[in-house]
């Protein structure tokens, strides 16, 4: 499961919470997790501690902090955090699975400039693609999907906010997503997705920025991505107001 949890879910942990335990994630990558680096990363290790999961998170120079949680018997046996060319990070973590270990790359590309996107979706597509290494790869992606006509939800949003998700001419960018595609990530959502699969906003969250778009992908290398089985856009409940964003789940079979 991924999930941008809105500027450290001040005020909104206990709603934040009650979704993970709703949805029961093994994995589990969050973005925006600002103040979660403080005071030893204590709430960090709160919500770890309420949710019955094992965390990592990583620091940003610029931005917010990314993680990676774990749910026992699950564990990382190798963890890095990424930070250098990146506006927010990038944690990664190596788990053991019955086929073998994956690497789970979280991340939060950058909101406000496509260009700036793009090189950050080329230079982690460069790292961790791999067309027999299995990694998934996932976040709050901040990028249109190539493919698909965002015509309508680009004229919804006002001028500064269309700006981050259009060329100069105002036709949408989607580069950020064909770096990770030619670098071997297969976007799981229209393969194993069900419903709809718009992540933000949410009825209840705000997020005056977005326009019933999906920004929050799952993506993963062939040898990870035949095991994957379903998904879904976690909606309803507390999902409604706990952010500004859906968590995205995706089943695998390993």
């Amino acid at each position: 499961m991924t999930w941008n949890i809105k500027n450290g879910g001040v005020g909104r942990l206990g709603a934040i919470a009650s979704v993970i335990d709703r949805e029961y994630p093994h994995i589990l990558a969050l973005q925006e997790l600002r103040g979660f680096e403080t005071h030893g990363c204590r709430r960090m290790a709160a919500l770890a501690d309420t949710v019955g999961m094992t965390p990592y998170l990583s620091r940003s120079a610029f931005g917010q902090p990314v993680g990676i949680l774990v749910r026992p018997p699950l564990r990382m046996t190798g963890r890095a955090a990424v930070r250098w060319r990146l506006h927010h990070a990038a944690t990664v973590a190596l788990v053991p699975t019955g086929r073998g270990p994956v690497s789970v790359v979280s991340t939060h590309l950058n909101p406000f400039s496509p260009y700036r996107r793009m090189r950050e979706a080329r230079w982690l597509a460069a790292r961790y693609g791999s067309g027999r290494r299995p990694v998934v790869l996932t976040g709050d992606l901040n990028s249109l999907e190539p493919g698909t006509d965002h015509a309508d939800e680009l004229a919804q949003l006002q001028p500064l906010y269309r700006s981050r998700h259009t060329h100069p001419g105002g036709a949408a960018d989607t580069r950020a997503m064909a770096a990770f595609a030619a670098a071997g990530f297969i976007d799981l959502w229209p393969r194993v997705g069900t419903g709809d699969g718009r992540t933000a906003p949410t009825s209840q969250g705000g997020g005056a920025e977005f326009s019933g778009m999906r920004l929050d992908y799952v993506l993963a290398t062939a040898p990870v991505a035949e095991h994957a089985r379903a998904g879904h856009v976690a909606r309803g409940g507390a999902a409604e107001h706990a952010s500004d964003h859906y968590p995205v789940v995706v089943d695998f079979e390993i």
